[in-house]
């Protein structure tokens, strides 16, 4: 059995329902969920789980929350070469921009993305949540 972190920050609430998606998806397909905020999260427990799935909504000028978010997974970073990842978050305004530039992020740091990420204007319509429940499939 794969063990699975599916760690992210919301604001309003529209990332956490992805985040609980893609964690039924995850244990749907066999996996030991842990579901952490940034607070709980660090580079200390990046080797205790096979998969993580990191979200995080957009923020300011399409960029990662910065308070909580962006500092836990800049300390995550050195750890990602080789770590099967993906990503997910919600919006309200722009084009995707943030989760681009974090997908870019993640690749240059050598992380194995398992599946293209998931991103929904505001809170995730029925495809969303789909999305986010294959996602977490594909991390287990």
């Amino acid at each position: 059995m794969s063990k699975v972190a599916v760690v992210y920050w919301s604001g309003t609430g529209n990332t956490e329902k992805m985040a609980q998606k893609v964690a039924e998806g995850a244990t749907a397909a066999g996996a030991e969920v842990t579901i952490l905020g940034p607070s709980q999260f660090g580079p200390d427990q990046m080797d205790a789980y096979d998969a993580i799935a990191f979200g995080c909504p957009s923020m300011g000028a399409e960029q990662l929350e910065e308070s909580e978010f962006e500092p836990m997974f800049l300390s995550c970073e050195p750890k990602l070469k080789g770590k099967p990842i993906a990503l997910f978050g919600s919006y309200g305004w722009g084009d995707g921009e943030w989760m681009r530039t974090w997908e870019a992020t993640c690749q240059a740091a050598g992380a194995q993305l398992v599946c293209d990420f998931v991103i929904c204007n505001e809170a995730p319509d029925e495809a969303a949540q789909d999305d986010c429940f294959a996602l977490g499939k594909a991390l287990a």
